[in-house]
């Protein structure tokens, strides 16, 4: 099993988002390595930590888990979305979405600081300087230590 951390704005999609819809498409990634993340790595049953970013305070909400592995993302196809990539073809699909199911919201969010402040957290990429990427593998001790401090309720520890 692997371990994910993946950022969505919350004014766009949040955690609470996802908890009302049970499920989700997550399409809209167009970063290669993000993408490579998802379609070489991702599989069915691993967990994410979801990320709120641009928020304020930015930080990990809650915990979902990947409900279907990697697939063309349809809006690149689609000349009205935002998403549209006039390169991809149904061919050459350049771009990947994976369907993430919703497991849990935190009740108390883990705030960016609080997580750069963690000494246990040391090297965990979303801490790190300059890290933007949307999808990110998470070590399983960082995966962990987050899940303990968030105090989730669920099993998937």
């Amino acid at each position: 099993m692997n371990y994910w951390l993946m950022k969505s704005e919350p004014d766009v999609f949040s955690i609470d988002d996802l908890k009302r819809d049970g499920r989700c498409v997550w399409e809209g990634v167009r970063n290669y390595q993000a993408r490579n993340y998802m379609r070489d790595e991702m599989k069915k049953g691993d967990l994410v930590l979801f990320y709120h970013s641009n928020a304020k305070p930015p930080g990990i909400a809650g915990l979902a888990i990947v409900d279907k592995e990697a697939y063309p993302d349809p809006f690149q196809f689609d000349p009205k979305s935002k998403y549209f990539d006039d390169k991809a073809s149904k061919e050459n699909p350049r771009w990947v979405c994976v369907n993430l199911r919703f497991i849990e919201r935190f009740e108390q969010e883990l705030a960016l600081d609080a997580l750069k402040a963690d000494p246990k957290l040391d090297g965990m990429l979303v801490i790190k300087k300059g890290s933007r990427l949307s999808v990110q593998p998470v070590e399983p001790k960082h995966f962990k230590h987050v899940l303990k401090k968030a105090g989730a309720r669920s099993k998937a520890n």
